[in-house]
C-alpha cells in the first residue's frame, strides 16, 4: 500500500554534559499518497526533529518510518526537502540548480533540460533560467528551491518553514503556489510552520503538536486548502469557519506556552 506511515516514533537526545532530552514520544501518523499535511505547535514541540526523521537525516530512538512499504533508514531521492533558506548553489544559475539532482543521478542532459523547462513553468520562472541565484529575490529563490526538490520526482515533499523569511505579500503568493503544485503534481506534501493561518491554508490535515515531550495533541481535517486552489487566499480567510478554527488553535498554543513558562518558573 502506498503512503507514509509514522509508526510510534520517539526521539531522545543525549546531552554532552549528561542527561537527556525527550524530543518526541510515541508519534504515529498515517499519511496517504497525495495528502497535504501542515504541522504546527509551540517552540520545542519537535516539529523539525520529526521532519528530519522523515527525511532520513536522523534515526529515531524508537519506532520506525515506512514509505510505500519500505522502511526509511536514511536520506533518499524519494523524499525531497525544502529548507527555510533555499540552500541553493550560488555559483550556478537557476537552471543548473534545478537540474543538479537529475544530473547527479546520471539522467541524460536532454531529459534534464526538458524537466528543468517544465519546472520553470510550474514555479513561474520561465524567463529566469539563466539568472544567477544572487540576482533573485527571496521569493524567487524559494521557487527555485521548490523546483529543485521536484526535479528528483520525490514521492514526498518535506517543507521546513520554507516561507518564514518572506514578506507578507510574497508569502501569500508562495502559499498559492504550494497549493497549485500540490494539485498539479499530486505529491504528498508535509509542511512545518509557526503560522496558524498558514497551517490552516496549507493543510487539508492539520496536526497540532504539544511539547516536552513532543507529541500529537490534536488533528483537524480542513476544507481551506481545497477551497484555496486557484482562489484569492484573502477571501478564503473570510470563510466563517476559518476565524473560528484559527482562534481555537491560537488559544490552544497560548495555553501550551503558558504551561511551559510555568514549568520554567517553578524549575
Amino acid at each position: 500500500m502506498s503512503g507514509l506511515i509514522v509508526d510510534d516514533i520517539s526521539m531522545t537526545f543525549e546531552l554532552p554534559a549528561g542527561g537527556s532530552v525527550e524530543a518526541l514520544k510515541n508519534v504515529s501518523i498515517d499519511i496517504k499518497e497525495g495528502e497535504l499535511i501542515s504541522v504546527l505547535g509551540p517552540s520545542g514541540c519537535g516539529k523539525t526533529t520529526l521532519l528530519n526523521i522523515l527525511a532520513g537525516f536522523l534515526a529515531p530512538t524508537g519506532g520506525k518510518i515506512n514509505l510505500n512499504e519500505h522502511e526509511v533508514t536514511g536520506p533518499s531521492s524519494e523524499r525531497g526537502m525544502v529548507f527555510q533558506q533555499g540552500a541553493l548553489f550560488e555559483w550556478m544559475n537557476v537552471s543548473k540548480n534545478i537540474g543538479f539532482g537529475p544530473k547527479m543521478k546520471g539522467t541524460p542532459q536532454v531529459e534534464i533540460d526538458a524537466r528543468v523547462n517544465e519546472l520553470l513553468g510550474i514555479v513561474g520562472l520561465q524567463d529566469f533560467g539563466q539568472k544567477m541565484i544572487y540576482e533573485l529575490s527571496g521569493g524567487m529563490q524559494q521557487r527555485v528551491a521548490l523546483a529543485r526538490c521536484l526535479a528528483n520526482d520525490p514521492d514526498v515533499v518535506l517543507m521546513d518553514e520554507p516561507l518564514g523569511a518572506l514578506d507578507a505579500l510574497t508569502r501569500e503568493k508562495m502559499q498559492s503556489l504550494v497549493l497549485d503544485i500540490w494539485k498539479k503534481t499530486g505529491k504528498t506534501i508535509i509542511l512545518i510552520t509557526h503560522s496558524v493561518e498558514e497551517a490552516l491554508l496549507l493543510g487539508e490535515r492539520l496536526i497540532v503538536m504539544a511539547p516536552r515531550p513532543g507529541r500529537i495533541h490534536k488533528e483537524y481535517r480542513l476544507p481551506f486548502a481545497e477551497i484555496g486552489v486557484g482562489a484569492d487566499l484573502r477571501e478564503v480567510k473570510q470563510h466563517e469557519d476559518f476565524g473560528k478554527t484559527r482562534d481555537e488553535i491560537l488559544n490552544m498554543i497560548w495555553d501550551m506556552e503558558e504551561e511551559i513558562m510555568g514549568r520554567t518558573e517553578t524549575a
